[in-house]
């Protein structure tokens, strides 16, 4: 039996869903290559370093550099966990009657983790084939608790959002 052609508006509100997804997953892949192993970015990275902070050893630099590294594989993946979270909640928001904001926005966290986590885990494989990167179980938990810590603020400041919302009463509930 065929199926009815998905409607126009239907497949937009799906791409502009998960666009960022996409999109971080592009990124990934693309830094995912030996052109972006530590050999290569020192080049880049370093002149920028001393031109903001002045001139360091190759010792410093080679500790600076790894921090660098380090802090782009948090907060990278710190954004691809927030495009996760938001790809999820938009896309099952209207097919169930969540009993309650905290019950769709754990299901949502708990997929935008595991998925950063299988996209971290892949990453690493691959980079493990590579002759000028290395794929390391730490850089798996380091990229997933990026995500973890980013999507904390966020929980954090919606459970604020909506608590707020709780407290504020309209004005005529309250002199009545």
């Amino acid at each position: 039996m065929p199926t009815a052609p998905k409607s126009p508006s239907r497949t937009l509100f799906l791409v502009s869903t998960w666009w960022p997804v996409v999109v971080m997953l592009l990124v990934i892949v693309r830094e995912s290559t030996a052109s972006f192993g530590g050999d290569h970015t020192a080049r880049i990275l370093r002149p920028i370093w001393q031109a903001l902070f002045g001139v360091v050893t190759n010792k410093e630099w080679g500790e600076i550099h790894h921090y660098i590294r380090k802090t782009g594989h948090f907060l990278g993946y710190g954004v691809q966990g927030l495009a996760w979270l938001r790809a999820w909640l938009r896309t099952w928001q209207p097919h169930f009657a969540w009993e309650t904001w905290r019950a769709r926005w754990r299901w949502a966290i708990q997929m935008a983790l595991l998925n950063t986590m299988l996209v971290a885990a892949l990453d690493e494989v691959h980079q493990s084939f590579l002759p000028n990167r290395t794929g390391l179980i730490s850089d798996v938990l380091l990229d997933t608790s990026g995500a973890a810590l980013l999507l904390a603020i966020v929980l954090f400041f919606q459970w604020l959002k909506q608590k707020t919302a709780r407290d504020i009463r309209p004005l005529a509930a309250i002199s009545e």
